[in-house]
């Protein structure tokens, strides 16, 4: 895969193509838990990782986490400036006015006066992709927004916006681990100069007893987990690992002591590949 910027830390960053700077490592916020108490956990999660130097936060409208975001950047009392935060508009809220609405619900529901990067979260079945993509570009205009871009688009989805007349997206957050690689994805992306943000790096845990991947986190002296998280790191993916167990967010960031070799490498290059979530990417572009 072509070559990117590659984290040496969790303060590491990328200038994005509208010359917003991005951490290149962050905590996510999907489907953490799916109990009554989602605020108060997400609270106490993120501002975990805030606390561990973790300065990127993946939220979105259908995740259900924003409020409990929102809390622990109050209560972290590090500096708005010092932390990226990610939302997503949800299929529920495409077309034009109502992409405009939620956005604003969205900054009450965080108690934010903007939001860093908003995504398109995955291409419209019903044909409002663009209209949405260029409300969020409207919204930048008045700056509650500072970065737009994409989810869940493939290249179909990234032409067609580019051929509807509008500026690429920023970024395109997409599922990438050891085994779903996306290789002609991501290029494309790179080709265009779309930043590459890469969710479920750990394949929802699915690959933890791949005898591949054991053997090479043995040979480094880490976890499966810790392997796979650096496998994205090392192709320059902006890499969002969650969990709801402080062990683990503190884990997870323990990628940068080392390094895959080309032998390793490869030998990812040779497993199975197959997607983990959800697929709208298959979605035909309607516009």
């Amino acid at each position: 895969m072509s070559s990117c910027p590659i984290a040496t830390g969790l303060a590491s960053r990328v200038t994005l193509n509208d010359d917003t700077e991005l951490p290149l490592f962050g905590y996510g916020t999907s489907k953490i838990s799916y109990d009554s108490d989602l605020t108060e956990l997400t609270k106490e999660v993120t501002l975990h990782a805030l606390q561990l130097g973790y300065r990127l936060i993946d939220t979105a409208q259908r995740y259900g986490t924003e409020e409990g975001v929102g809390l622990a950047i109050k209560q972290s009392a590090i500096p708005r400036s010092q932390i990226f935060v990610v939302s997503k508009v949800w299929l529920s809220n495409m077309g034009y006015d109502r992409c405009v609405k939620s956005v604003y619900k969205s900054l009450h529901t965080l108690g934010l006066q903007y939001v860093d990067l908003f995504l398109v979260h995955c291409p419209c079945p019903n044909g409002q992709s663009v209209e949405t993509y260029k409300a969020l570009l409207d919204c930048k205009e008045k700056g509650i927004i500072r970065s737009v871009g994409v989810s869940n688009f493939d290249v179909v989805h990234l032409r067609g916006l580019r051929d509807a007349g509008c500026p690429p997206p920023s970024v395109n957050q997409i599922e990438l681990n050891a085994f779903f690689r996306q290789r002609e994805l991501v290029e494309y992306c790179r080709q265009e100069n779309i930043a590459v943000m890469g969710y479920s790096p750990l394949s929802k845990g699915t690959g933890m007893n791949d005898p591949t991947l054991k053997a090479i986190a043995k040979k480094h002296k880490k976890s499966v987990a810790q392997a796979m998280i650096r496998w994205s790191v090392q192709n320059g993916f902006i890499t969002i690992p969650k969990s709801a167990k402080f062990e683990r967010i503190s884990d997870n960031c323990d990628v940068f002591d080392f390094s895959l070799d080309h032998q390793d490498l490869a030998a990812i290059d040779e497993l199975p590949e197959s997607a983990c979530a959800w697929t709208p990417y298959l979605q035909p572009w309607l516009g």
